[in-house]
């Protein structure tokens, strides 16, 4: 697996375990040596036993054999648990980075292609490749050894395996021309067709309701007609060139028992030569038969650490910050803010700058396109500015690691997303240290409690993927108790009433008041003009800049003394759309 250098996380986390590999090495040379005892053996019956018929000879042979063979075994499998050992290790090792890469990326707008796991299918290749297929290019270089004791046989039992030798090494060179680009497609259509898939399960209700589900089960099938013909051309490939590694092979023993035959004849070499020779040459070119037949997997562990080495250098891993800031409890500012959403250059807020206090609740409103759900984002961290600050109390926000961050943040996006796991689960964020009485003081802050303990399972009620067990409003407002979790201090909303009922705006309501009354800051992203009277200050948005800004009764009495200014931005504020940044 050359290339890109002998640099980069995942050979470093191979190197951790240099001692291991060096003692797999240790190990394959007295399992290659050992492998010595059968052809020994045979050599031994022939031309010892059978001529001095002797039983006591034939016994002490025969023990002895089977005591290589036990050490023999005991050897493979020590061998083959240490490299699943290893491969395990530096799977376990690298998941999470990957895991964190792929994270990084798609916040920055790199999408992957298909269902952008592939990362994590290059990683499995390449354990795959350590745990099981790395033993024949491990045993390759012992083709030497054996070699060696053919020649030291007779001159011609050398030159006649290493002339096989030297052709099925040829074809292993062909088999690696021959399947690297269908493998490297191969891949690249796997994943293409797994996100197809994905997509037409996830959308299913909205493919059968719209009369699309045909279509975009077509549209699979192709993507997975061209996967099998990918597959099929790859499977062909390496079948026909194993059979054809495998053909040559038995047709070199025949050779190699010829050779042996006419030196017999000659009295160049004794009866056991013949067997022994036979069994020796198959031994030395049993590796190249392993390799051509786990090919696919090395092109494939191949590609994928390529890919994944690329990757991990593209995406550097966070830098750890060593000293955590106290938990921020007074005020935010906001500097100059200009955004672009994440692999777009489209700019969506600009100069952006106002300061919020502690107590403090912001309602940001505008039209649709004004860059209300771009700013929000850029607040809680999900996006980078491109220019300009967002400071907690004096620091910038880059100066938290992102998980210390999200303790003191609460977010509740326009499109609920909760995870597979119970309510109790989604409310505190899947914490595993969290207690009963904190999930029970987020849901009863966004006054939820009576509505979950209605469910049959109560907390444990699981919520299914993306929520699919709950309707859209019960969605929200367990949303809203995750937000509220911990108390955080700074509460984000983005079109938080869009599925509420009337109890669901009075529990809104409460919520927004219950973080005010506690010494937070929030910021509420809103099309609906009720949701002004529970904020203090109004910030109002067009074309990414911010319009006006100030305490919500004074722009509201502004609005008033300005009949054309009022009907314009009324309209902006009630008529704002909730798709849009």
């Amino acid at each position: 697996m050359s290339g890109g250098g002998r640099d980069g996380e995942l050979w470093d986390a191979v190197r951790n375990y240099k001692k291991v590999f060096i003692i797999v090495l240790c190990v394959s040379a007295i399992l290659n040596v050992l492998l010595l005892g059968g052809s020994l053996y045979m050599m031994m019956v022939y031309d010892s036993v059978l001529p001095s018929r002797s039983v006591p000879t034939l016994a002490g042979l025969a023990i002895l054999v089977m005591i290589v063979y036990a050490f023999q075994g005991f050897f493979e499998n020590m061998r083959a648990g240490m490299l699943a050992d290893v491969a395990n290790a530096v799977e376990q090792q690298l998941s999470g980075r990957v895991q964190s890469a792929i994270s990084q990326m798609a916040l920055a707008g790199q999408k992957l292609p298909g269902d952008g796991l592939g990362p994590m299918r290059d990683l499995e290749n390449v354990r795959a490749f350590l745990s099981s297929g790395a033993v024949a290019m491990i045993d390759l270089p012992w083709i030497l050894f054996f070699l060696g004791v053919l020649f030291a046989l007779h001159m011609w039992l050398g030159v006649t395996t290493l002339i096989g030798a030297a052709v099925l090494f040829s074809l292993t060179l062909i088999t690696n021309r021959v399947m690297k680009q269908p493998a490297e497609q191969l891949s690249q259509l796997s994943a293409y067709r797994n996100g197809a898939a994905e997509t037409n399960l996830r959308h299913v209700e909205l493919l059968t309701a719209l009369g699309m589900r045909d279509r975009m089960q077509q549209r699979w099938a192709q993507l997975n007609s061209a996967y099998g013909a990918a597959q099929n051309k790859l499977t062909r490939s390496g079948a026909a060139l194993g059979g054809l590694a495998k053909m040559l092979r038995l047709a070199l023993q025949s050779l190699i028992l010829t050779v042996g035959a006419l030196l017999v004849l000659d009295d160049k070499a004794s009866g056991g030569v013949i067997f022994a020779s036979s069994i020796l040459s198959a031994r030395a070119l049993a590796p190249v038969d392993q390799a051509i037949a786990n090919w696919k997997g090395f092109i494939s562990a191949r590609v994928g650490w390529l890919t994944l080495t690329a990757m991990l250098k593209r995406v550097p891993a966070p830098q750890p910050v060593s000293l955590r800031l106290p938990r921020p409890d007074r005020k935010l500012e906001v500097e100059k803010l200009v955004v672009f959403p994440p692999g777009s250059r489209q700019l969506t807020v600009s100069g952006v700058s106002f300061q919020l206090n502690a107590g403090d609740a912001c309602a940001v409103v505008g039209p649709s396109g004004a860059g209300k759900s771009s700013l929000g984002r850029a607040l809680i961290g999900a996006w980078r500015p491109a220019k300009g600050t967002i400071r907690f109390d004096g620091a910038s926000i880059g100066q938290w690691d992102a998980e210390h961050l999200g303790e003191w943040v609460g977010y509740l996006p326009q499109s609920v997303e909760l995870l597979d796991g119970t309510i109790a689960e989604n409310i505190a964020r899947f914490d595993p240290a969290a207690t009963s009485e904190a999930i029970l003081a987020a849901a009863k802050a966004a006054a939820v409690h009576d509505l979950i303990t209605r469910l049959p399972q109560g907390y444990e009620t699981r919520v299914g993927v993306d929520g699919e067990a709950l309707s859209g409003g019960q969605r929200q407002r367990i949303g809203l108790a995750r937000a509220l979790y911990g108390d955080p201090f700074f509460v984000l909303l983005d079109e938080p009433n869009s599925n509420l009922d009337s109890e669901g705006e009075a529990a809104l309501a409460a919520a927004i008041a219950s973080v005010r009354e506690r010494g937070g800051i929030l910021v509420v992203v809103s099309h609906r003009a009720d949701i002004l009277g529970r904020v203090s200050h109004i910030l109002l948005m067009r074309n990414g800049r911010m319009e006006t800004f100030g305490p919500a009764a004074e722009i509201m009495a502004r609005l008033r003394q300005k009949p054309k200014l009022r009907q314009e931005n009324v309209v902006a504020m009630q008529g704002a759309s909730v798709g849009k940044p």
